[in-house]
């Protein structure tokens, strides 16, 4: 009978050497980058109540979180699935300060089903939350620190997604839309299905101005999209005329801030709909057909915890991002380490420990082991030259 022993989970991966190494010193990098910037690291628990992890973040989260009985309370508790509750609860009920709060975390995340690319279902979420700033100018920073996260991973040839649901929101509220209509209205404008969209307005009796401008919602996109929706809702609620002047304002400083940067609108794309308040944005690279980074505003999601508070942030897989970068390039070959033998010389072992105080990788022989310094990784070998430990090619 074969042994099945060492099979894991489909979606359920382990990281081997040298991915592991480029994978650490990137989340090094990234650590170092985030608080350079001021947002201070934090570690929520992989696993808590239920309805905490789910705060504010409706059904799609839901799906995705792996969900399990406590033994000694009896409550229904959840693996997290998404840091950013988490980090919110942090903000609202621990940390209750009256200044705007920058946190950052890098942490597995656990879900149901395969999600993003590669199918993964235990991506490394790494991610910037701030809270207590309601503007244009917390949401173009996290936007900012966003793309220099890609940067510094090697991720090349970006180009920004922007939309804001509060367009959607405020036309689907003038149209008088219930709850189950707004949402299968919101599942077609997903799809960009035109007709579904038409007979759904037709089946809801919808009429006059409010259908036209929710008809128009699924082919505003493009660079020019934000100056054909200021004719397209023109007579829009006064709701929908704010989000688009926001809207506006953020491409402004978009373009102030990252003028090398491809700018794209969809103001259809609602990813996020059920937990974003605001402004929504992505990045993306050309041949891969989904996001490499999303964020966006969520405002009082901390209400649940006590202390309703402006939101803003993003978040990525660390895995995807070190295959779609240049994670290799940036951070070093496997076979940069030295190879010293197995001798009881006081002189080697002072050596050894200077080469490790420089940071060089040291691999010590040990007797009778097989292989030599190329096949430990390692490119240079100290040898005993006129009564010194001296560095060769290997």
């Amino acid at each position: 009978m074969e042994n099945k022993r060492w099979i894991l989970p489909e979606g359920i991966d382990e990281i081997l050497p040298p991915w592991a190494r480029k994978l650490e010193g990137v989340r090094r990098a990234l650590l170092d980058l985030y608080f350079s910037w001021g947002y201070e690291l934090v570690i929520p628990p992989v696993i808590e109540y239920l309805e905490s992890l789910l705060t504010g973040t409706g059904s799609d989260l839901d799906l995705k979180t792996f969900k399990l009985t406590d033994q000694m309370t009896g409550r229904l508790m959840g693996v997290r699935a998404d840091i950013t509750p988490q980090a919110a609860r942090v903000d609202a009920h621990q940390l209750r300060r009256a200044t705007p709060t920058r946190l950052c975390y890098i942490d597995t995340v656990l879900h149901t089903r395969p999600d993003g690319f590669a199918g993964s279902r235990s991506p490394l979420q790494i991610g910037a939350e701030l809270y207590g700033h309601k503007g244009v100018e917390s949401d173009v920073e996290v936007l900012r620190l966003m793309m220099k996260s890609l940067d510094l991973t090697g991720v090349r040839d970006v180009y920004l997604d922007l939309g804001h649901v509060g367009i959607f929101r405020g036309l689907a509220r003038s149209a008088g839309l219930d709850p189950e209509q707004e949402t299968a209205l919101f599942d077609a404008l997903q799809r960009k299905a035109q007709t579904e969209i038409g007979s759904l307005l037709d089946s809801y009796g919808i009429a006059g101005a409010p259908e036209r401008m929710l008809r128009a919602l699924a082919e505003l996109s493009g660079d020019d999209a934000l100056l054909r929706a200021r004719e397209v809702f023109a007579e829009a609620d006064p709701s929908v005329q704010e989000a688009l002047a926001y809207l506006e304002q953020v491409a402004t400083m978009v373009q102030r801030w990252l003028p090398d940067t491809p700018v794209h609108f969809d103001l259809a794309e609602l990813r996020g709909y059920h937990f974003h308040t605001g402004v929504v944005f992505a990045a993306f690279v050309p041949g891969l057909g989904q996001e490499v980074a999303r964020g966006g505003r969520y405002d009082d999601i901390g209400r649940a915890f006590g202390r309703a508070r402006p939101a803003t942030g993003f978040s990525a897989d660390l895995k995807t991002l070190i295959q779609v970068g240049l994670a290799d390039a940036l951070y070093g070959a496997p076979d940069d380490g030295v190879f010293v033998p197995w001798e009881d010389d006081v002189a080697l072992q002072r050596r050894v420990e200077e080469l490790r105080a420089q940071g060089r990788r040291v691999v010590c022989a040990l007797p009778g082991q097989r292989g030599g310094a190329r096949e430990m990784g390692c490119r240079e070998v100290l040898v005993r030259q006129d009564g010194r430990w001296t560095l060769v090619s290997s």
